[in-house]
């Protein structure tokens, strides 16, 4: 007997763990570890991953396996491996370890459908049940559930009459075209051409067509190609020359779009000294973890480029990962330019149905280069030459749910698994890497010099307090309106950005302070100016504005912050003769969004481009020439001990992004408090002497990169409950680990209810600690039966990024 070990679709303590499934005669020698299967799981039919093949099982009886929904394994042995790693690594559930590694499409999407047992059972239905089954035996849970009648169904499924059958469906469907291949030899299809009169010219041109192709061609294809319409063909097809076909084509997002192939520049000398360790790792297959230390502008990405080239005249494969959908647009198009249609993109702003087919792209070898966001990290190439992490200091590269894992580590697993150098690359890198690169852990390559030997622009940093003082209430201080005035008369651009991590413009009452808050979660409310309403950005609970004070009854009740729409407003009114482009959540929800405000940016049609985060970072326009960064330290006031490391790094990301080619940079911070030596230094662009400060703050408070972190958050409705559970768990683990390690909390976290859910926490900070994950896991499993039935969440993040 054959037997597969299963991981279900099931993500509970109890069945993290492989199943025995019997392999039915038919997909005996097909069925392979690495493939999703269908099994019978309890009373109901879930997906599943096979993970090993043996020769018998554990128990006695054993059910047969369903179905099958691959034909060939969608995990490869090295990622069924990682799965593995990953649980360990950031205690997940297997099954949430293997369904992170593949497109949304290929989760599993479950239908109840109910079918009428027998002809006799029909008679007994209910009265309100009957109708459904007058002309069918079967019909989807779907078309009942919302109905009156659905408690007779219960009664009925009870009583044994219907039966619920679980269909699991693949989500991913591909797309596919009416195609044709030709049905005759060469010999009878050359005879009949030879035979055809002159009225059917159009018939030979689609037969000679399809012999110089000989292989299957889409319908549309040969219409377009020969610009007629479908009747020859279709004439063919009733001849029995051509036979249809269906065939399968790719949902291609830049299929409108032309590349004009590149070609490599030539390196600087400072390049090509950064290039040479990493050209020697690629030609002896050796794995380095490499850290490029680059000042913005330095040619980090030309760099990558080659070394790939490298790669690919090996015959190998590389994964470039860049922080989020902002970088994607720009960087694909130099990827795209150098390396043609062997590039995949997977990043959030693809469709579902995109994202498949560019990952069915990599899983067929169709191409050996992929770009994209932190999942791309998993791609499934099984011959890796080299793997790049740009802007390795980004948060985004850290996933905030189960699995928690970080793409740097994974990449760097992958570097060893296949002997291969790992690149992180970045201009502020975070302290744990230059850290680990002072030490010798990682090889250090910089490159100090801008291309083109442009010099780093120069950094104004304006206080905001003497402005107010001096009577300027706007929010553009005196220097940069002057600046921008200049700028617009010279006809150079602008980039405005205002840092909206953290407090957005909120409402409060200037007569008894009260400032409006979630009644679900503990965080003030967003005033959203478009719709005029209050809206929490983590519940979604949304409320009028009020006009007076709920509690003092004041009229004096006034919005605080600036959102990017205010910003626009008061643009308009100083600068009307300016055109601007607005880049924040509300402008680019739309697919494609991105692309087309920055491609109206960079056509020269706006000369101010305004926006938050997403335009920090690898933007390269050689136009502008003045950075505005109108709010420096929102986030400085952030309770999380990277608050400065998070500020110099955006500063420094976003004065880079002036004065990048043959016009000098002019950089403006606005701030109230500039006399925070984060702010300093990044106006002086000098992450040297940031990082010896910080690191100093760092040892003194035992934060990373000299200790390691572990955060417990304990979630529940009852207060009492989150209270006494974090409670036991701080007190357990100050009994088993040792004196060395500090335990902080029990404490309310920094938001301190979400979604009506109280939530606690209790952090650890360790050097060595080997018995430390054992006991996390034990605190999961003793909490297990609580947290199903009593709905108590405990997360547990090892290297946690966000401390709210």
């Amino acid at each position: 007997m054959s037997v597969a070990s299963v991981i279900v679709d099931v993500a509970a303590k109890q069945t993290d763990r492989a199943f025995d499934y019997a392999i039915p005669d038919k997909w005996k020698g097909i069925i392979v570890p690495g493939m999703r299967v269908v099994v019978p799981f309890g009373p109901r039919k879930v997906q599943g991953f096979v993970v090993a093949l043996k020769g018998e099982a554990e128990v006695k009886r054993v059910k047969p396996i369903a179905d099958l929904l691959d034909l060939t394994p969608v995990l490869t042995p090295e990622l069924l491996e990682i799965g593995h790693w990953l649980t360990e690594k950031t205690l997940c559930f297997m099954i949430s370890a293997f369904q992170v590694m593949l497109p949304a499409a290929m989760k599993a999407k479950y239908d109840k459908e109910l079918s009428l047992l027998s002809k006799e059972a029909y008679e007994q239905l209910h009265e309100q049940v009957k109708p459904f089954f007058q002309s069918r035996s079967s019909l989807k849970w779907s078309e009942v559930e919302k109905t009156a009648a659905a408690p007779a169904f219960h009664r009925d499924i009870q009583k044994g009459l219907i039966e619920v059958v679980y269909v699991v469906k693949n989500k991913g469907n591909k797309k596919t075209a009416k195609g044709v291949k030709l049905n005759q030899g060469l010999e009878d299809i050359q005879q009949f051409m030879s035979e055809l009169n002159k009225q059917a010219e159009k018939q030979k041109q689609v037969l000679s067509f399809m012999l110089d192709r000989n292989e299957e061609v889409a319908i549309k294809e040969i219409a377009e190609g020969l610009q007629i319409t479908s009747a020859p063909i279709k004439a063919l097809i009733n001849k029995g020359l051509l036979a249809e076909t269906e065939i399968e084509i790719y949902r291609d997002p830049y299929q409108d779009r032309y590349f004009t192939p590149s070609k490599p520049f030539q390196l600087t000398d400072e390049q090509a000294e950064a290039i040479a360790p990493i050209l020697h790792d690629i030609e002896k297959n050796l794995h380095d973890v490499f850290l490029m230390y680059g000042v913005t502008g330095s040619g980090k990405t030309e760099v990558y480029l080659q070394s790939i080239d490298q790669v690919l005249k090996k015959g190998k494969e590389a994964i470039m990962l860049v922080p989020e959908i902002s970088l994607t647009p720009q960087m694909v198009k130099r990827f795209k330019e150098r390396f043609g249609s062997k590039v995949a993109v997977l990043h959030s702003g693809l469709s579902t149905g995109e994202k498949y087919d560019e990952w069915r792209k990599i899983q067929r070898k169709e191409v050996s280069v992929v770009v994209g966001a932190r999942s791309a990290v998993f791609a499934p190439f099984e011959n890796l030459g080299l793997l790049i992490i740009d802007e390795e200091h980004e948060t985004s590269y850290k996933q905030e749910e189960n699995p928690r894992y970080h793409a740097r580590d994974v990449a760097i697993y992958r570097g060893q698994h296949h002997q291969c150098p790992v690149i992180l690359g970045s201009a502020t890198p975070t302290l744990e890497s230059f850290a680990r690169a002072q030490k010798g852990v990682y090889k250090l390559l910089t490159l100090k010099q801008r291309m083109n030997k442009s010099s780093m622009p120069s950094v104004d940093i304006v206080d905001m307090r003497e402005e107010l003082r001096s009577g300027n209430r706007s929010m553009f201080s005196t220097m940069l309106f002057e600046k921008m005035k200049d700028r617009l008369e010279k006809g150079e651009q602008i980039v405005l950005f205002l840092n909206k991590r953290g407090h957005s413009s909120f409402v409060m009452c200037r007569d008894c302070g009260y400032v409006p808050t979630c009644e679900h979660c503990e965080i003030s409310l967003t005033y959203h100016r478009y719709q005029n309403k209050l809206k929490c950005h983590y519940c979604g609970h949304e409320e009028h504005v009020h006009t007076e004070c709920p509690e003092c009854h004041s009229e004096h009740i006034r919005f605080f912050g600036s959102g990017t729409q205010k910003v626009e407003e008061e643009l308009t009114k100083v600068l009307p003769e300016a055109r601007v482009v607005r880049m924040d959540v509300d402008t680019t929800s739309r697919k494609g969004a991105h692309e087309k405000l920055l491609n109206k940016f960079a056509s020269g049609e706006a000369q101010i481009l305004l926006g938050t985060q997403m335009i920090a970072k690898g933007l390269d326009f050689p136009n502008v020439t003045l950075v505005g960064v109108l709010t420096a330290d929102t986030m400085l006031n952030l309770p999380d001990f990277r608050a400065s490391e998070k500020t110099f790094q955006l500063l420094t990301q976003v004065s880079g992004r002036a004065g990048r080619h043959k016009l000098p940079g002019e950089v403006v911070i606005q701030t109230y408090t500039p006399e925070h030596y984060s702010i300093q230094l990044a106006s002086q662009h000098d992450y040297d002497a940031f990082y010896k400060q910080e690191m100093e703050i760092r040892k003194m408070h035992k934060y990373p990169p000299f200790f390691y972190l572990a955060l417990v958050t304990v979630s529940h409705e009852n207060i009492a409950k989150v209270v006494s559970v974090t409670d036991k768990i701080s007190q357990y683990l100050r009994q088993k680990l040792s004196p060395q390690t500090t335990i902080l909390g029990p404490v309310a976290s920094p938001i301190a209810k979400i979604k009506d859910r109280y939530r606690y926490q209790c952090m650890l900070k360790y050097k060595l600690e080997p018995s430390l994950i054992p006991l996390l896991k034990y605190i999961l499993e003793r909490y297990q039966a609580e947290m199903q039935k009593e709905n108590l969440t405990i997360t547990i993040d090892l290297n946690p990024y966000s401390m709210m």
